[in-house]
């Protein structure tokens, strides 16, 4: 899989999973805010990130030239939960409604355990196919 400029950025580590692959991020040097503490712009694109992995697995397995639509997004809302502390950082997302014209796609990050999430992400994308 092909990571995008902005997620090779951000170091990003792709693990494959049945519905949606998981995106790991790694604390280092460039996704630091104040310090020992995450930037909230780089919470926000691992979580765009895993949205759009989410959306693209499942627009392949459409089967209507799902894998050749081409997406935008239309809106974008993040939740900052609690701080992301000097450790790994996953996200996963999951699509809620995938209709013709428009994706609804919910993205998740945590660090310790899945049920204790740093930031969510609810996102509207425009399918072009």
């Amino acid at each position: 899989m092909t990571l995008p400029p902005y997620a090779e950025a951000l170091g990003l580590i792709v693990e494959p999973g049945d519905v949606a692959p998981t995106y790991v991020m790694p604390f280092e040097h460039r996704v630091v805010g104040r310090p020992g503490f995450l930037h909230g712009g780089a919470l926000g694109g691992l979580l765009e990130m895993a949205a759009i992995g989410a959306l693209k697995q499942a627009l392949a397995g459409d089967g209507e030239d799902g894998g050749e639509a081409r997406i935008k997004p239309v809106n974008v809302t993040v939740d900052y939960m609690r701080g992301g502390r000097d450790k790994v950082t996953r996200a996963r997302g999951s699509v809620t409604r995938l209709g013709n014209r428009i994706a609804n796609v919910e993205a998740v990050a945590w660090q310790d355990e899945p049920g204790r999430p740093i930031a969510a992400a609810r996102m509207n994308y425009l399918i072009v196919r």
